[in-house]
């Protein structure tokens, strides 16, 4: 296994590599340093302004090593700063984008954290008990409410939740947020909601498939018919052994629990790491972006990883080699 595990990170580290050198391009050969400055100052900026932005910023240097200087450039320093996760200051406003991702980390984790571990139990449970009473008309109205929580955005739950309990009958604010124990949790209790009832027709479609798929096997005919219940067939035998692609779904959604949620922060003033990604896309912070597709990177090799160790705890078959 620990080989396995080496090659794997040795794997891991080529993407990021390949991640941050896709960056660099993105940003400084398709979108030179010109308009990344232009974008901050305005077009009609005088080029004496662009030119002292380039500067504060270190955005004059050159892109690539040249003979005389070959630290002294863009492409260098890129690697230099991520690798060493030395993020350096946000384009927008100086602040350190170090401790600003430190303060969107909890909020976006009092957010998803709930959101998933509910969402996990909910659709397992609402899984085995259509996959238990399948072909029947608690099955079929179970998919098709799954296929219809899949069909509609997550920006449409948002604007109606955002309507109907927030509007109209005023249960909790529409947006906002702030850190007095007594009343945070009516700040996500609506964002948790629709988030969960958002993801949770993908995940209870997914798992009754592969529950289904283990009910029609041997093994559980067997254990029928030396007298277990369906309760015990379905916790002790086809749960069990339905966990590896379970756990492909779960655990790889456990990573992205620290970068938050794109819409819902955005949309409910929460100030995660999800929100601070969209502030950078709208205000085109260079830095701060790169600083967060350089994490969500790192943090899905991670989960990968994660997941492939996981399958050799619940299924001793299996050998990482």
């Amino acid at each position: 296994m620990l080989a396995y595990l080496i090659r794997r990170i040795g794997y891991g580290g080529l993407v990021v590599l390949g991640v941050l050198f896709f960056l660099f391009s993105l940003f400084f050969l398709v979108t030179t340093p010109d308009d990344i400055a232009r974008r901050a100052v305005g077009d009609k900026a005088m080029p004496q302004v662009i030119e002292r932005w380039k500067v504060n910023h270190g955005y004059d240097r050159p892109l690539w090593p040249g003979v005389e200087h070959p630290r002294d450039n863009l492409l260098v320093d890129h690697f230099e700063k991520m690798l060493t996760f030395d993020f350096g200051k946000s384009d927008a406003d100086g602040v350190p984008l170090s401790r600003r991702i430190r303060e969107g980390a909890l909020p976006s984790l009092l957010l998803t954290t709930p959101m998933f571990v509910l969402g996990v139990l909910l659709a397992i449970g609402i899984s085995l008990v259509v996959a238990l009473f399948r072909e029947s008309y608690l099955d079929r109205l179970g998919v098709f409410w799954s296929v219809l929580g899949m069909s509609v955005p997550l920006v449409i739950y948002i604007i109606a939740g955002q309507f109907v309990f927030g509007r109209l009958l005023r249960w909790f604010p529409i947006s906002g947020f702030d850190w007095d124990p007594q009343v945070l949790w009516r700040f996500l209790a609506m964002p948790v909601v629709i988030g969960l009832l958002a993801g949770l027709g993908s995940d209870v479609r997914f798992f009754r498939t592969v529950f289904i798929e283990e009910i029609n096997r041997d093994y559980v005919r067997t254990a029928r018919a030396k007298g277990a219940g369906e309760l015990r067939v379905l916790g002790a035998h086809v749960l069990r052994n339905a966990l590896i692609p379970v756990l492909t779904n779960v655990v790889m959604a456990i990573p992205f629990l620290f970068t938050g949620s794109l819409l819902l922060e955005a949309a409910f003033g929460i100030p995660g790491l999800g929100s601070l990604t969209v502030e950078a896309i709208n205000a085109n912070d260079f830095a701060t972006l790169r600083a967060m597709v350089f994490l969500d990177s790192l943090i899905l090799i991670g989960g990968q990883i994660l997941t492939d160790l996981s399958y050799t705890w619940v299924d001793p078959r299996v050998r990482l080699d």
